[in-house]
């Protein structure tokens, strides 16, 4: 069974040269001798890449020829990967466009194209108007991602954004809808798209700073230079996030300000931008909210007064502070409420009981309530609402593992369910093929963590299927049932394909989030570790055959198992990981470290933090013993993750393991957090992975 060439067939890995270096912190001290491959000029970086150390670039690079050797001969199935995935995309599609006064607006791909085309049509009928081809937007660009298009209250401007770098620095334009030009107004270091007044005068936004944190919203009104642009808020504390939205009912601008834990929100009259932002609730440490308005009054999700898993609570719409919030939808252990938006007549609430979605919706005149949901074992359910206040229409998707996404049309009324598309899959689905279960694995404290399968009906579980298992568990986070058409490419060919819920997500509300974090970190790998050992336990798989996968802080978890418990896995995939934590969270200047703390602890105040971070951070824990084989995908330009995370933790794993697997490490020179950014373009990234774990098993076609 053939799987990767020997090592004596190989050339030598890439290992970088050991600089010291070495930090103290509350009496314990370190030393990191891969620490040079952190660039000092970063941030410069992350704008022009031709500013990278040559020393670095060519380590980067050095590994990028080293795993194009290792993987030399998967060439013809990573082709047919790409085609087999495309051919699953409907190349032409488009959405149904949403309705908003004479418009409705959607967007639709053309054939071959990577990027879409924002478009719309008049409601009484006729052709199609593109507002924005981002495909033409593209050319000529190595990555090009759009980070959104708003369309101005009188239907005549659009505002957009977009990142062509992959460092998550966006450029916001203007477009005249009547002529099809683009104003000279541009604006750089943005976080992406802008939020109209309401008169269509202009567009608020936030802009980010050099350590890439939004840290001002301003507002760009029509034909002003950006030199020339209001500064509405100013956020001092480095420690938080900052957004700009809008209710609902058009009536209120909000400024959203929020860690891992406590938010604030600032309310400004969408008709009026220069009035001077109101305070909603003064930020309270562990307290958040959000708010939305409608008729006069503010409708607020909260997790105030000990509810765990949140509640709404109304308010008046000039009120200033808690005083005067009143429950309206109760708090209840287990309903964990994930999201609002409040009609003229109705509110319309996501929640979450027994790790299922479902949705509900309160009649505003008199509390009559009912719930939308579904009969699956597992399933995905998305609110996308409506660009409209006065209104009884919402829409929703559903998916499951085996069934495709559905895009329905509901009345909130009269309760009349209208499906509007189903996902094609142009070369065939059939979903009585495949087997979708929830399964149940005993963590290591008793506690029942839920594990999503899909594998096709003819798979032996007997112990000898390969299999995948997916994993996250940080932020809240979860990782919905929904369907996806690439992994089908593996379970097609044999593997049981697993997503495991474990702590550290919000899939059994709150408390299932909070017993996974900080100081309750190490549940996210214990429950991971268990998940893969009741896989084997019930002949799903068996330990040497399965392959663990995790992106981000799921990379983390990747690199912590890896660490904790090697012999029970037969590969590992860490896609842009978190794996460098320690030091990242000691760093202040990175972008997102004073508001992570929250989530992680504060290793430069706390030495207790310091120790529980330094007891599971990846790069701290490799040691002395055999891992199996690696594949790591990093971004040269990601904000997130910064590339040397994972270049220094191949480095060290390199330098450590006894043992002759293969550890690869490959960086895309030309983006950032999220890898390629156009939809085919992505499918390579995917195919490559999805290539070393079909050779792990000895899948070679």
């Amino acid at each position: 069974m053939k799987r990767f060439a020997h090592p004596a067939e190989l050339p030598k890995p890439p290992l970088p040269e050991q600089r010291p270096s070495s930090d103290t912190r509350h009496g314990r001290q370190r030393h990191d001798p891969y620490a040079w491959l952190r660039a000092e000029n970063w941030q410069e970086v992350f704008k022009d890449t031709g500013l990278l150390d040559p020393t670095i670039r060519a380590h980067l690079e050095a590994e990028n020829d080293y795993q194009k050797v290792v993987m030399s001969g998967t060439d013809a199935l990573r082709e047919a990967l790409v085609r087999e995935m495309r051919g699953r995309i409907k190349e032409d599609d488009s959405s149904v466009p949403a309705p908003d006064g004479p418009y409705a607006y959607g967007i639709a791909y053309e054939a071959g194209a990577e990027h879409p085309r924002f478009i719309r049509v008049a409601r009484e009928g006729g052709p199609e108007e593109v507002l924005l081809d981002a495909q033409i937007e593209a050319a000529g660009r190595p990555y090009f991602s759009l980070g959104g298009a708003s369309h101005s209250v009188d239907h005549r401007w659009l505002a957009y954004a977009y990142d062509d770098k992959g460092s998550e620095f966006y450029t916001l334009k203007i477009r005249d809808l009547q002529s099809g030009e683009d104003l000279p107004d541009v604006v750089e270091d943005t976080g992406g798209g802008g939020v109209w007044s309401a008169r269509s005068n202009g567009v608020f936004y936030t802009r980010l700073d050099s350590n890439h944190r939004p840290s001002r919203v301003f507002f760009h009104r029509l034909g002003d230079g950006p030199a020339d642009d209001a500064l509405i808020y100013e956020e001092t504390d480095p420690g938080f996030f900052m957004g700009v939205g809008k209710t609902q009912s058009g009536e209120f601008v909000v400024i959203d300000i929020h860690d891992h834990e406590t938010s604030e929100c600032w309310l400004i009259p969408a008709a009026n931008p220069a009035a001077e932002p109101r305070l909603l609730a003064e930020r309270e440490t562990g307290v958040e909210y959000d708010v939305d308005e409608g008729g006069g009054r503010l409708y607020i999700r909260t997790n105030a007064d000990g509810a765990h898993d949140y509640k709404i609570v109304t308010a008046p719409v000039d009120s200033v502070g808690r005083s005067e919030w009143a429950d309206y939808v109760p708090h209840e252990d287990g309903r964990l409420v994930l999201d609002h938006f409040v009609l003229k007549n109705h509110l319309i609430w996501l929640e979450r009981r027994d790790g299922l979605p479902r949705i509900v919706v309160k009649r505003l005149s008199d509390g009559e309530e009912h719930a939308v949901d579904f009969a699956e074992e597992a399933y995905s359910l998305g609110l996308s609402g409506t660009y409209e206040f006065e209104t009884t229409a919402i829409r929703f998707t559903y998916s499951s593992p085996t069934t495709p996404s559905q895009t329905y049309e509901y009345d909130v009324e009269t309760r009349e369910r209208t499906l509007l598309k189903t996902q094609e899959v142009p070369t065939g689905h059939d979903p009585a093929r495949y087997v979708t279960r929830r399964i149940f694995a005993a963590a290591k404290d008793g506690e029942s963590v839920p594990v999503t399968l899909l594998y096709a009906k003819d798979t032996p579980l007997d112990g000898s299927a390969p299999c995948l298992l997916y994993g996250y568990g940080s932020y809240g986070i979860t990782i919905p049932a929904s369907f996806g058409t690439n992994i089908l490419s593996l379970v097609d060919r044999g593997y049981v394909y697993a997503i495991a819920h474990i702590r550290g997500g919000k899939d059994k509300g709150f408390r299932w989030y909070d017993a996974g974090r900080r100081r309750n970190k190490a549940n996210t790998f214990t429950d991971f570790i268990a998940a893969a050992d009741h896989l084997v336990a019930e002949h799903f798989t068996s330990h040497d055959r399965i392959v663990a996968e995790g992106g981000s802080a799921g990379g983390m978890l990747m690199g912590a198992v890896a660490n904790m418990a090697p012999e029970k896995f037969g590969g590992i995939v860490a896609v842009v990981p978190f794996v460098d934590v320690l030091n990242t969270m000691l760093d202040d200047t990175l972008p997102l470290t004073p508001p992570e703390w929250p989530e992680w602890g504060n290793p430069v105040l706390s030495g207790e933090d310091y120790e529980v971070i330094a007891s599971y951070s990846p790069y701290d824990n490799v040691k002395p013993q055999a891992y199996p084989p690696i594949l790591v995908l990093a971004g040269l330009t990601d904000p997130r993750v910064t590339y040397w995370e994972p270049a220094k933790w191949v480095a060290r794993l390199r330098e450590m393991k006894t043992d002759d697997n293969p550890v690869l490490l490959r960086t895309n020179m030309d983006s950032g957090h999220a890898g390629a950014s156009g939809r085919f373009s992505k499918l390579e990234e995917i195919a490559y992975v999805y290539a070393f774990a079909l050779r792990l098993m000895g899948i070679v076609e």
